[in-house]
Parts: structure tokens; C-alpha cells; sequence
């Protein structure tokens, strides 16, 4: 068995977050892959639920208590864990109770007994409980998988960041953009599964170095899974076009936005490829859309509630993959059930001339829309960059808010870029898997 200094070695080669010294990556094809960056992560004070230790886990020994209906599992570094019986039994590993190549639970709750009992629990000599039910079945725990499974405040927090990745980077005008090898993105787990912790945890990322040319952003998708198609097709080109269904298919200048809360379930992530950029003007604008209801959510708790309760109608209409005519109710700024920031909704250009809200609270509701933007554009909090062929800015549409100067345009197509979306689902399962592959293949 390795010691534990080398086992937290390995682990943290391989850990969700992005080292907070540097957010750009240096470009280096030759050495990208031959390392991981270094992640940081915060750990727990208390030993029992430090997760860089559970290949350690280590019981004691395991005790019932009966009138709570609880197993108590006293671990060797001095902290104790309590499983409810109801939940253990749920979540027998036997091949009867559950599908070991699925990774599915087998058995169902229409079976389960949620007043059970235990008749006996035992530790076994290698280190796992062993449980008897009252009808005789047998159930057998691994204190591994035990350990990350308690139900510790701190240790559901842990579970919850390590399944999801929840820790946000927020930033201003001074971001140092993520700068990464399109070709190591593509040929690198490594470099990939960095790409993915970078994108989730600062929200943005520059690829260099794409073929300039159209279909390169599917190659992509399949990097990571598979695309999203909306009624603007896989992928969808955004350049100057006459009678154009979308304000971005325009040279003018497009205000701060995320794409497309006329969809009930907006798309998590957009790609955007330079193909060709204009020569004067066509610079991008994103901000850190987090940050600034952070910022309104201080600065004006009234307005943060009114953007955070109110149902807004948002359409969109016209023909592209196919005819299409969307219509969706959100709320602009949209919290989880804990009150944390979900997602940001907004789209001016397709924001709907219905408004579903009482006459008296209409003024209200676009003065608290108005301080919202009026933070989005401040200087501080806005990022400009000017995109160059062949870089892919990929980023967090449910989070980021993304823009463009105007530029000239001529006889000829003076600015082109591909883009295409991806859901968040889809992202983050391959982050989970990259990490699983790297931790064993290490």
C-alpha cells in the first residue's frame, strides 16, 4: 500500500480545481501532456471527512444504536459516522439489490422495508461491515466507499463539490484569459480535463491553434460528447447576412447577453470559432455575470429580488435548420434551491414585448433591469479581446454574458465566425470520466 504522502500526491494531479496562482496555461505542445497542473483544494479540518485519505478509511469499530435506528462507525483517525438503517438497506451492494455493471440500484422501493430493523452488524477482517437484515439477507459495506458517504454536513459539502464542481473564480476587467492548445485539447486527456475544470471554475477559455476552416467545433463536441442541436443546427455561422433572422447575423454592435432564454433549458456552454475577423472593430466583450449579482445582490437587495422572482417572456421567431417559434417564461437571474446562483437568462433582442406582471410592479421591474446592466457595463467589470483565425473561445453561457463591437462590412464577408452549444450534462460527465481515467491510470 502506498504511503499517504504519495497517495495525496496522486490525487491532487487529478483534483477539480484550478491552481489559483495562474489562470493561463502556458502553451508548449511538446510538454503539455507529459504533466498535470497542480490543483488546489480545500480540505476539511476534520480528518474524517478529508477525502484525499480514503483509500485509507480504516474502521475501528461499529456500533448500533437502536432507538435512532443508526449504525455508528468509529473510524481509526478518530471521527465517527452515522448510517441510518433505512438508508444502508437501501443501498445493499449485493448482486441481488444492485447492477454492478450499470452502477444501478436493483432493488426497488416498492421492496423496501422503511421501518426495518437489523438482526446483527459485524466488522469484518477486511475492514467492511457486515450487516444482517431481519429476513436473512446479507449486506456488506466498504469503508471507503462508507467514509464518502457520510452524512456530515461537511462531508456532503465535500461529496457536492467533488460531483459537481461547484467553486467559482470570479474576476473583472483584469482577467488573465485561459489560454490552451486546441491540438492538446484534442490529443491530451490530461490537457482536456484541464481545459474542463478551467472552463467550469473561471468560466471561459481561449483555444489557439484550430484549423481555420468550418466543422472544426464538431470534432470538438465529439471531444467531449455530443453537440447541441437547436433550430440553428448543429453548428451556425455568425457573419454579416442580408434579411438576417438573428441580430448577431448583423455588423452592429450586439449588447451584453447569453444565447438563447428563448429555449426553456438554455444551452450550458457555446463555442465560438474565428474563421475571418474584420479589420476594424469586431472586438468581443464578455463579463463574469456572477460577479455582477453578486455585486447587485449588495448593492441593492430589492432589485436582486425582483430580477430573481419575476417571470419574463422571451420569443423567438423565423426560419434556419427549420421553421421554429419559441416562446419561454425565466427569470433573469436563476437561483438553486439553496438561494446560490444557477444560471443568468437574458437576451435584449429577444426579450418579449409581453410582460406577464401586474401594471404597478412594471416600473420597478425595469429599474431593477436597468442598475443590473448599468453594473454589467461598467469598465471594471468588462473584458474586451479581439478574436484572431484559428482561436475557439469556449465558455459558460449560463454564467457569462458575451458581446461584440460593431464593425464595417463590405461587398465581401468582412467577419466570420462558427459557432455551436453544448449542455452542461454533457460536459461534466466528461470531466468525471477524464478524471476516473486519469486517477487510474496513474
Amino acid at each position: 500500500m502506498w504511503a499517504a504522502a504519495a497517495k495525496r500526491l496522486l490525487r491532487s494531479k487529478v483534483q477539480f480545481s484550478v491552481a489559483n496562482t495562474s489562470l493561463t496555461v502556458q502553451r508548449n505542445r511538446r510538454s503539455s501532456c507529459s504533466s498535470l497542473l497542480y490543483f488546489s483544494r480545500w480540505q476539511h479540518s476534520s480528518p474524517v471527512y478529508d477525502q484525499t485519505c480514503l483509500t485509507e478509511a480504516m474502521i475501528r469499530n461499529v456500533k448500533v444504536l437502536d432507538a435512532q435506528r443508526f449504525v455508528c462507525v468509529h473510524w481509526e483517525d478518530g471521527g465517527q459516522s452515522l448510517y441510518p438503517y433505512v438508508w444502508l438497506r437501501d443501498n445493499c451492494q449485493c448482486p441481488e439489490c444492485f447492477l454492478q455493471s450499470a452502477k444501478a440500484r436493483k432493488l426497488s422501493i416498492e421492496n423496501l422495508d422503511v421501518n426495518t430493523s437489523l438482526r446483527n452488524v459485524n466488522l469484518t477482517d477486511a475492514n467492511k461491515v457486515s450487516i444482517t437484515w431481519p429476513d436473512d439477507h446479507q449486506s456488506e459495506f466498504d469503508a471507503k466507499w462508507l467514509k464518502q458517504r457520510c452524512f456530515s454536513k461537511e462531508s456532503r459539502a465535500e461529496m457536492q463539490e467533488e460531483l459537481f464542481l461547484q467553486e467559482r473564480q470570479y474576476w473583472k476587467s483584469d482577467l488573465k484569459i485561459p489560454t490552451m492548445s486546441y491540438e492538446d485539447v484534442l490529443n491530451c486527456d490530461q490537457t482536456t480535463f484541464q481545459w474542463l475544470c478551467t472552463l467550469r471554475k473561471v468560466g471561459i477559455v481561449l483555444l489557439e491553434g484550430a484549423p481555420v476552416k468550418r466543422g472544426e467545433l464538431i470534432t470538438l463536441g465529439k471531444r467531449i460528447g455530443y453537440m447541441r442541436h437547436t433550430f440553428y443546427g448543429y453548428t451556425w455561422q455568425v457573419q454579416d447576412k442580408i434579411d438576417a433572422n438573428n441580430v448577431a447575423y448583423t455588423s452592429g454592435k450586439l449588447s451584453l447577453h447569453t444565447d438563447y432564454p428563448a429555449l426553456q433549458y438554455p444551452p450550458g456552454v457555446q463555442f465560438l470559432h474565428c474563421l475571418k475577423q474584420a479589420e476594424t472593430g469586431g472586438e468581443s466583450e464578455v463579463v463574469d455575470g456572477f460577479h455582477v449579482c453578486n455585486r447587485l445582490r449588495k448593492q441593492n437587495p430589492e432589485a436582486f429580488n425582483i430580477l430573481t422572482s419575476t417571470q419574463i417572456d422571451f420569443t423567438d421567431t423565423g426560419v434556419d435548420y427549420c421553421d421554429f417559434s419559441l416562446q419561454s417564461k425565466q427569470r433573469i437571474i436563476e437561483l438553486d434551491p439553496t438561494g446560490g446562483l444557477l444560471r443568468i437568462n437574458f437576451n435584449n433582442a429577444t426579450r418579449d414585448s409581453v410582460l406577464n406582471t401586474p401594471v404597478e410592479k412594471v416600473q420597478a421591474f425595469y429599474s431593477a433591469l436597468k442598475e443590473f446592466m448599468d453594473l454589467m457595463n461598467q469598465p471594471e467589470n468588462t473584458f474586451y479581446f479581439k478574436m484572431k483565425p484559428g482561436q475557439v473561445v469556449t465558455f459558460d453561457n449560463w454564467r457569462i454574458l458575451h458581446g461584440r463591437k460593431s464593425y464595417e462590412s463590405g461587398a465581401d464577408i468582412s467577419r466570420h465566425l462558427e459557432g455551436s452549444y453544448l449542455d452542461w450534462d454533457v460536459v461534466m460527465s466528461r470531466l468525471r470520466a477524464l478524471k476516473s481515467k486519469l486517477q487510474n491510470s496513474s
